[in-house]
C-alpha cells in the first residue's frame, strides 16, 4: 500500500493567510470603487474656484456627504484625483459609489443650477438671488450690474440692464462668473426678442429696452393679467400725446418706499428721473423686472382712446378708465373716499 501523507500544516496556514489577505484586498477594492458610499437623500458637493484636494476632503467631511471617507481617499489616490480637481456643483445620489463620483469630479461633470425667478423689483434683489444660487456673492453680481462698461457691451445702460433678465427657468453652472452669467442672459434676451416681437416694438417706435421699461410700469399697475393690454394702451396713448405718464408705481420707486399704499402730494414732489409726474416720457430703466406677460401686453396693447385711469373703489384690483379729466376726477374721488373709509392714509 502507498503511504499517503496529508497537506502539511504550515502550507495550510500559508494558504489561509493568502486567502485572508486576498479577501481583505478584494473587499477593500470593492469598498473603494463599487460599494455604495452615499446614503439618504441626494446631496451636493460644492468645489470653489482654486480649491485643492485637501479642500475637497474638508468639504466632504464638514458636510458629512459620504458614509466612508477613507474608502473615498483610497479611490481618489488610485485615480490621482488630487491632480484633477475642478470647481463646480456636483450631485451625489443615493447608492452612488466612489468610482462614479470621482469620475464625475475628474471629468468636471457637474450638475447645473436650475435658476428660476419672478417678481424681482430691484437690481439689489436680483443680485441677492444670484448670489444665493451661484459661487460669486451678491456684491460681485451688483458690481457687474452697476458697471456701465458691461451694460454697453450688451447694448444696454446700467439703468436698464436689469431688463436683460427675462423671467423663466435657466440651467447655469454654479461656478459661472458674473460676467458670463450676464452673457448667458444676453443670449436668452436675443432668443426672446424674435423677429415678431422686434417688429412690434419698432411699430411702437420703441426700443426693446423701452418696451421692457413700459412693461415694468404696466406690471406695477396691473393686479390682473387680463387688464395689462388695456393699461399698456393707455400709457402708449399718453406717450403719443407727449403727456406725462403720471404712473404711481414710478413715484413709489422714485421714493424708494415700497410700503406706500396711498400716493400723496409729498410723494409726487420727489425730484427723481423715475418720477413720471415730474419727468416726461419713460424713466431711465425698468422699475422692476417685467414679466413676459407684461412685455407681450405692451407689444399687443389694446387700442382705445383712454388717457386716464384710477383703481376701482371696490378694491377688486381693476381700474376705471376715462377719456376726459372730468370723468377721471369723478372716478378718483370715489377711490379716495373708499381709501378714507378704510382709513388708508399712506
Amino acid at each position: 500500500m502507498e503511504n499517503k501523507k496529508g497537506i502539511p500544516s504550515w502550507l495550510k496556514i500559508i494558504a489561509l493567510i493568502v486567502i485572508l489577505v486576498g479577501g481583505y484586498f478584494a473587499w477593500t477594492f470593492y469598498k473603494a470603487f463599487f460599494a455604495s458610499n452615499v446614503s439618504g437623500e441626494k446631496k451636493y458637493l460644492y468645489i470653489h474656484e482654486g480649491a485643492k484636494y485637501e479642500d475637497v476632503l474638508k468639504s466632504i467631511q464638514d458636510s458629512s456627504l459620504l458614509d466612508d471617507i477613507a474608502s473615498f481617499e483610497r479611490a481618489a489616490q488610485y485615480k490621482k484625483y488630487e491632480k484633477s480637481v475642478k470647481p463646480g456643483r456636483y450631485l451625489l445620489t443615493p447608492g452612488m459609489n466612489n468610482r462614479r463620483l470621482i469620475g464625475n469630479l475628474i471629468g468636471g461633470y457637474q450638475e447645473p443650477v436650475k435658476f428660476r425667478f419672478a417678481n424681482v423689483r430691484l437690481k439689489e434683489n436680483m443680485a441677492a438671488l444670484l448670489g444665493k444660487s451661484f459661487e460669486a456673492d451678491s456684491a460681485q453680481f451688483i458690481a457687474v450690474l452697476n458697471d456701465e462698461t458691461t451694460a454697453q457691451k450688451f447694448g444696454f445702460t446700467k439703468e436698464n440692464l436689469i431688463s436683460i433678465f427675462i423671467p423663466n427657468t435657466y440651467e447655469i453652472y454654479w461656478n459661472t462668473s458674473p460676467e458670463k452669467v450676464i452673457a448667458r442672459f444676453d443670449d436668452e434676451w436675443k432668443k426672446f426678442w424674435n423677429t415678431d416681437r422686434i417688429a412690434k416694438a419698432k411699430a411702437l417706435n420703441l426700443t426693446q429696452q423701452q418696451v421692457s421699461t413700459l412693461a415694468s410700469i404696466v406690471k406695477g399697475e396691473a393686479l390682473h393679467q387680463d387688464e395689462m393690454p388695456m393699461i399698456a394702451g393707455l400709457y402708449l396713448n399718453r406717450l403719443k400725446k407727449g403727456m406725462l405718464l403720471q404712473a404711481d408705481p414710478t413715484v413709489i420707486f422714485a421714493n424708494n418706499d415700497f410700503s406706500i399704499r396711498r400716493v400723496l402730494n409729498k410723494h409726487l414732489r420727489t425730484d427723481n428721473p423715475y418720477n413720471t409726474y415730474i419727468y416726461r416720457g419713460l424713466p431711465p430703466g425698468p422699475i422692476s423686472i417685467p414679466s413676459i406677460a407684461a412685455i407681450d401686453a405692451v407689444l399687443n396693447f389694446k387700442q382705445h382712446d383712454y388717457i386716464y385711469m384710477c383703481a376701482k373703489d371696490d378694491f377688486s384690483g381693476y381700474h376705471n378708465f376715462a377719456k376726459t379729466e372730468v370723468e377721471h376726477l369723478i372716478n378718483a374721488r370715489k377711490f379716495q373716499q373708499a381709501l378714507d373709509a378704510r382709513n388708508i392714509k399712506k
